[in-house]
């Protein structure tokens, strides 16, 4: 068990099929990856087992653990030999005594359907819960192309720019009341509502290079905010960043209103596509995307250490 040498190792690295496999050159190129931190588990020339881990350019220790793949030819060994390839790569890639960062998996949107898909993904997860990650949450991760109708301009709401940080935080702060998402449930059992929403702001939204005059308060015609969309472009993809309602203004059907805004925002731009996900237990969020045309494309799974 190592790590890869270099770029000229990613042929070895990415026998293993994957969707991120496509990313990983450039990746290493932006500082996103390094190569110490993707590990290969071999048997002479066969590969057992991979892990590489993920992390901003100016990130001193990864964010995330995304790809982790055993030989599933291997048998019953293969969670042996991926739960020992974990604490290997976990011991070299992290600080002495960190908490590993959460794991995310991207699976096929019917992955629990599939014998051979329900097994690569049980696997998996088996050998990560030998070393300790319980399972977080399961998102579905959504698309909408281009081509794809968007409903007309909202009659019922007005749209403007955000008009600085506080606003934007005292909005976020206000939405966390009976949000069903997990990260920010999980958040505020650690800290008030303020807090995690300055930490989510400063953590992800504010870093996005995309030009924050796309993102848009929704109002009542007297002025009165009732929510707010962030549309915003990642390393990857346009996205829906972040998407609300004030408790308030909740079972009015205004997500809809909201997130058609953001998404013809993003779709003036002439993209491609336009990613966004939500939690499979966020119910109302996922049948808000479904109505705007978005598609289910795949899952990830989200395992955690306490």
């Amino acid at each position: 068990m190592r790590p890869i040498t270099g770029r000229d190792e990613l042929d070895l690295f990415t026998r293993f099929p994957y969707a991120l496999n496509s990313e990983l050159a450039d990746d290493l190129d932006a500082g996103r990856r390094r190569t110490d931190w993707m590990w290969v588990a071999l048997h002479g020339n066969r590969l057992l087992g991979r892990a590489a881990w993920w992390g901003r350019p100016d990130s001193a220790d990864p964010l995330y653990l995304d790809v982790f793949d055993i030989d599933d030819d291997a048998g019953s060994a293969r969670i042996d030999i991926g739960a020992q390839l974990l604490r290997t790569t976990m011991a070299a890639a992290l600080p002495p005594g960190a908490t590993p960062p959460e794991y995310i998996r991207f699976v096929p949107p019917d992955w629990r359907d599939g014998e051979q898909s329900r097994r690569v993904v049980d696997g998996r997860m088996a050998a990560l819960e030998q070393v300790g990650a319980r399972l977080f949450v399961e998102r579905l991760r959504l698309e909408w192309r281009a081509g794809t109708p968007i409903p007309p301009a909202s009659r019922r709401l007005e749209f403007r720019p955000v008009h600085d940080d506080e606003e934007i935080l005292a909005l976020m702060t206000s939405a966390m009341d009976g949000t069903l998402d997990a990260h920010s449930r999980d958040d505020m059992t650690r800290m008030p509502a303020r807090e995690a929403a300055e930490l989510h702001f400063h953590d992800e939204l504010a870093g996005y290079s995309s030009p924050r005059e796309w993102w848009r308060i929704a109002t009542l015609p007297g002025g009165e905010p009732v929510g707010f969309v962030f549309p915003a472009r990642n390393d990857y993809n346009p996205i829906i960043a972040y998407i609300g309602v004030v408790p308030a203004h909740r079972g009015n059907g205004y997500i809809h209103d909201i997130l058609a805004e953001g998404t013809r925002i993003l779709a003036e731009q002439d993209v491609p596509r336009i990613r966004a996900a939500t939690d499979l237990g966020n119910q109302p969020m996922a049948n808000a995307f479904a109505r705007a045309g978005y598609l289910t494309y795949e899952r990830a799974i989200t395992m955690t250490w306490s």
